[in-house]
């Protein structure tokens, strides 16, 4: 997971050069929805929030329940405090399951239903 926070703490040589774990970090922020707590008007936005202002937490946002009041924390922040062991701690605990994700395929190749279709068709 430190990977996935790797695009907000890497120097921006590193990113200028495109460097694969930067970039693999960039990836999982997206896919992993990051953005969408820790990033104050990323959902409203549909993602339309400049990169230099993600993760910088929710801000005023909070989310009420039975719990009571939270806000997502600005992971700029938090994240440099902690360890890898921190990180990938818990998925570790849940032991070996499933089985391994499809191989990629290349653009113009047909999948297999179901899949999800980004960008979504216009209306």
């Amino acid at each position: 997971m430190i990977a996935a926070l790797a695009l907000t703490l890497a120097p921006l040589s590193a990113r200028a050069q495109g460097a694969p774990q930067i970039e693999r970090g960039r990836y999982m922020v997206l896919t992993g929805h990051c953005n969408n707590c820790h990033t104050a008007g990323y959902a409203p936005r549909e993602g339309n929030v400049p990169e230099k202002d993600w993760l910088l937490g929710s801000g005023t946002l909070g989310w009420r329940g039975p719990w009571g009041t939270t806000y997502a924390s600005n992971l700029r922040l938090t994240v440099p405090a902690m360890t890898e062991d921190a990180w990938v701690a818990y998925i570790k605990s849940l032991g070996q399951a499933g089985q391994n994700a499809q191989p990629h395929l290349p653009p113009g190749k047909e999948p297999r239903q179901p899949y999800n279709q980004a960008p979504l068709p216009p209306k």
